[in-house]
């Protein structure tokens, strides 16, 4: 194998990995809790320097805006090639589907 292709396997596995992860966030019942592993897994590109987390929901199916800001563009720009995500304004913003909230949750 050439440098290059182990490069990209590995690139590849650390895509796997991180949206894999944000997968599994995505049964966080609080904005507090979503907000900390947003963080955790954003922060596998650079420093997270600022991260807003809103929760909506529409005709039952919950859905979390991540905005987020890190230090650098390079990071921001790995950031939305592994995760997805796209620019809003300035901004960073992942959007996760949530499970739907059980009743005795509270919003």
């Amino acid at each position: 194998m050439t440098p290059a292709t182990t490069d990209s396997m590995r690139k590849s596995s650390a895509m796997t990995s991180c949206r894999e992860r944000l997968k599994s966030i995505t049964g966080c019942c609080d904005v507090a809790t979503l907000k900390s592993a947003v963080s955790e897994v954003c922060t596998e590109f650079g420093r997270v320097t600022r991260i807003d987390v809103f929760t909506m929901t529409e005709a039952e199916k919950r859905s979390a805006l991540c905005f987020l800001r890190l230090e650098s563009p390079a990071q921001e720009r790995e950031l939305m090639t592994t995760l997805g995500a796209s620019r809003f304004g300035e901004d960073l913003l992942v959007v996760l589907d949530l499970q739907p909230a059980n009743a005795s949750s509270s919003r």
